[in-house]
């Protein structure tokens, strides 16, 4: 059964970041059929007419995206600090241009960090070793979660997983209420970048109580973001490497892997956690 027929009769064509493509099974080598696969394109990040960054993405959700990563690369401290974005498609990919306060600018010129990345790759580029870790300001413990809770988050995962529902091919980002819902989330073919998509929605819509629940492993980056933008508690369905654990805790996150069904596996601050 191809992704289609799994699908139904999804309305695909209202879905952004899918195309379909001629494919041949192993069972019917004989027989060519229509399948669809998710779209990686670049996206350049222009922050007042200089190119910063090209990652590879899922075209959609770009201007939450450019916010996400700007906060969780501390390039701004707030939203305030941008004036405005503008997704400008292109015959190569797309660019995302920023216009930057002044003052942030110049930081971002100072930094000189310039990422030429693989699918959400978030090291390639970076001059010297010791820019790979942020210092990270320790988080608060004003956070709680029940993790009675956390099943029907999971349940509801894959409803902000358009695309991949129909390619098998991405990953999703969403934020977890402490009632177990899921008022929002993202997806994309690269997982830091569809973090960063959900941490620019919680920032334009100003969600603070709850929880990241990411679809992926826990990397070492993917809690560095988090905590850059002050989530406490973070999910991850697969597991988390050693490094994410010691960002986690210097940083006082809460970490949970292994995220599902009735099952969960805390390796840092489990004391936010009922």
């Amino acid at each position: 059964m191809t992704a289609k027929q799994q699908a139904g009769e999804q309305p695909v064509k209202t879905i952004a970041g899918v195309s379909q493509a001629e494919v041949w099974q192993r069972r019917t080598p004989e027989t060519a059929e229509t399948d669809w696969l998710a779209q990686e394109v670049p996206v350049a990040l222009v922050y007042n007419g200089i190119s910063h960054v090209v990652m590879m993405a899922t075209p959609d959700n770009l201007e939450a995206f450019a916010l996400g990563f700007s906060l969780s690369e501390g390039i701004i401290e707030q939203p305030a600090e941008i004036y405005g974005i503008d997704v400008v498609p292109g015959c190569n990919g797309i660019e995302v241009q920023i216009e930057l306060a002044s003052r942030r600018f110049m930081a971002l010129k100072a930094q000189r960090r310039a990422m030429a990345g693989r699918t959400g790759c978030g090291v390639c580029g970076v001059e010297q070793l010791d820019q790979i870790g942020k210092p990270l300001k320790p988080l608060p413990f004003t956070q709680t979660f029940d993790l009675a809770q956390l099943d029907s988050g999971l349940a509801r995962l894959r409803d902000y997983q358009p695309v991949g529902n129909l390619t098998g091919c991405t990953h999703a980002a969403a934020w977890l209420s402490p009632e177990g819902l899921l008022p929002g989330g993202c997806e994309d073919v690269g997982r830091h970048v569809a973090l960063d998509k959900l941490l620019g929605l919680r920032s334009q819509q100003g969600w603070q109580q709850g929880a990241v629940l990411v679809s992926s492993r826990a990397s070492y980056e993917m809690v560095q973001k988090s905590a850059m933008c002050g989530v406490e508690i973070l999910f991850a369905v697969s597991a988390a490497t050693q490094l994410a654990v010691e960002v986690a805790q210097r940083s006082n996150l809460t970490l949970v892997g292994f995220s599902k069904p009735g099952r969960a596996t805390i390796y840092t601050h489990p004391q936010r956690l009922r």
